[in-house]
């Protein structure tokens, strides 16, 4: 190690493809139908992300049954359960699905392996909203297995007809000693046509263990509702950087990290706006660590369609009413 003041800032970072297109979706809402846009649980779990929105309209609520009636209704990158599109086509709300597409596709999964009347084994984290909403694809096959620890407890009826699905957020590492654990157990255990774990999640991990290797210190934006921001800094630190913190902002760094500390790892969950990795890195700028490299792992090309309703086409429909509010978000 070099005895040189530097940042080492991890590449790929931030925003993903499936977050984009979740923060793009409540900001055309806001332009097509005008403010209020009602958006069930946080769209994604960034702080900075959800305070701006609401900022040009965007009202959050836990449940639909918050959301007034004839109102828009938009569902997080999240992805939510079959109940909860059964309960607000039963309100007659308009509806904006800005479910990740790589959770949807986990959601037909479970769904086409119940058919087939596999039990399903999904590794996740008990509450976490996409969990909530895999589980109820398939509730009568589905069980969740919560970590390495968990898999003594789990019961199967035919262990020739089990397979595993896993939460898009987990730590990789995680998840396939979850899931090695798992297949020890049933050695019939079949696993996903392709890896959950979202390419975004994994590129993160990657990119957090390369500057980890280098780093005293590796400092991970992110709100801490945030699954994938807080596996990084698991990841960070189990790949050899000597401390590890989360913080949403510049401000809530601590001067007392950096004693003694000559290489800073910056990266940031895939849900953060660069805008927040920016402060970070003018923070450490002027508090001596103005030397930037970037460690790049890969590049990322990946973009997904915008929900439906809000496509070009929705857009030249749109009715005189709504017409007043176009540009309204921007």
């Amino acid at each position: 190690m070099t005895g040189r003041k530097r940042v080492l800032l991890a590449s790929p970072r931030g925003v993903c493809a499936g977050v984009d297109r979740a923060i793009t979706a409540v900001n055309r809402a806001l332009e097509l139908y005008g403010p209020p846009v009602y958006v069930r649980h946080e769209i994604v779990h960034n702080t900075y992300v959800v305070q701006t929105l609401e900022k040009k309209g965007a009202v959050f609520v836990e449940e639909t049954a918050e959301v007034p009636e004839g109102s828009i209704v938009v569902f997080s990158a999240h992805g939510v359960a079959p109940a909860v599109h059964a309960e607000v086509a039963e309100r007659g709300l308009t509806t904006i699905d800005a479910t990740c597409p790589l959770v949807t596709k986990v959601h037909k999964e479970a769904v086409r392996y119940a058919k087939e009347d596999y039990d399903i084994l999904l590794i996740g984290h008990e509450g976490h909203e996409e969990v909530i909403g895999t589980l109820g694809e398939a509730p009568d096959h589905i069980q969740l297995v919560d970590g390495p620890g968990a898999v003594t407890n789990v019961e199967v009826r035919d262990e020739s007809k089990v397979v595993w699905l896993s939460q898009t957020t987990l730590s990789v590492d995680e998840t396939m000693a979850t899931a090695d654990a798992l297949k020890t157990k049933f050695p019939h255990l079949l696993s996903p046509p392709s890896d959950d774990i979202c390419y975004a999640t994994q590129n993160r991990q990657q990119a957090a263990k390369q500057i980890a290797a280098e780093a005293d210190l590796v400092i991970v934006v992110g709100s801490r509702n945030s699954s994938n921001s807080q596996r990084l800094v698991e990841v960070a630190l189990g790949a050899g950087a000597t401390a590890s913190y989360l913080v949403d902002y510049a401000e809530q760094i601590n001067k007392a990290w950096l004693q003694d500390v000559t290489t800073i790892g910056v990266t940031s969950g895939a849900s953060v706006p660069e805008i927040l990795v920016d402060g970070v890195i003018h923070w450490l700028a002027a508090h001596g660590y103005s030397d930037v490299e970037t460690a790049t792992v890969t590049e990322e090309h990946q973009r997904f369609a915008l929900p439906r309703q809000l496509t070009v086409s929705a857009l030249a429909s749109v009715s005189p009413k709504h017409a007043d509010h176009e540009g309204q978000g921007d």
